[in-house]
């Protein structure tokens, strides 16, 4: 049975993106069958794995109306291990649509039933927002994983974000675990960014991870080439912190 992830936040750029898909990556790496779902409508995560969300002729979306996951719909993430169910331009009017289904926010998690057997791993990039996608990846997920950006009101609005996940313990997942806080886009010469690491690590203890990821150009670079930076650019720091990344989560959460 995999090991579900939601990557989360509300706030726009954050590495949310670059995160699920170097962490899927790195994950994938070690011999370990993993799924990327991308459930924001903005399809970023297709895009930095070298999709057109134009050319995509199968989502996502088509899988949580039909509640299950079609050998066409999955796409190889160009790592091996790696697949990805991808967004297209169709996910973006789901939010309005997914109101009048049944058992709106169950529709993920029983999507994802269909072939969790499959994978070690299931990582879910979420868009920037506590929607109703957001609340259908928290609903099908064991954990959640929060990047957070070493820069100014780095931690404002998670209370948001964690209320969300209280609420989605108590109605719709009781099993909903943190995963971990990941601080990203970090840069030693900023006395404001070791602040911020200071502050994180006051605030969620012993949840935020050891790694740290790097403001690194390499790593901002790759998804215009459609690759991770492990296809763009393997040796850069980036990519050995997203390795070092992924270790620490096969550490916290051994499958199988």
């Amino acid at each position: 049975m995999a090991h579900k992830i939601a990557v989360a936040n509300q706030k726009g750029g954050v590495g949310k993106t670059t995160t699920s898909i170097n962490l899927a990556s790195a994950i994938a790496m070690t011999g370990r069958r993993t799924l990327l779902v991308d459930l924001d409508p903005q399809a970023h995560a297709s895009l930095g794995l070298g999709f057109d969300k134009r050319e995509i002729k199968h989502s996502v979306y088509d899988a949580m109306v039909s509640e299950k996951v079609l050998p066409e719909m999955l796409l190889n993430g160009k790592v091996p291990n790696l697949d990805l169910l991808p967004a297209n331009i169709a996910l973006a009017g789901s939010e309005v649509e997914l109101v009048a289904m049944t058992d709106r926010e169950l529709r993920l998690r029983r999507t994802l039933a269909t072939v969790e057997a499959d994978y070690r791993y299931v990582l879910v990039d979420c868009p920037p927002s506590l929607g109703l996608l957001t609340l259908n990846a928290l609903t099908a997920a064991d954990s959640v994983l929060i990047p957070v950006q070493c820069e100014y009101y780095a931690i404002e609005g998670l209370s948001r974000l964690l209320e969300t996940i209280n609420m989605v313990r108590q109605t719709l997942n009781p099993m909903l675990e943190l995963e971990g806080v990941v601080l990203t886009m970090y840069s030693s010469r900023l006395n404001l960014a070791q602040q911020v690491v200071q502050e994180v690590k006051q605030y969620f203890g012993d949840k935020v991870f050891a790694t740290v990821i790097p403001r690194n150009v390499r790593l901002a670079e790759a998804p215009s080439f459609g690759k991770s930076i492990f296809q763009y650019e393997p040796s850069s720091v980036a990519a050995l912190a997203y390795r070092s990344l992924g270790d620490e989560i096969l550490k916290r959460e051994p499958v199988g």
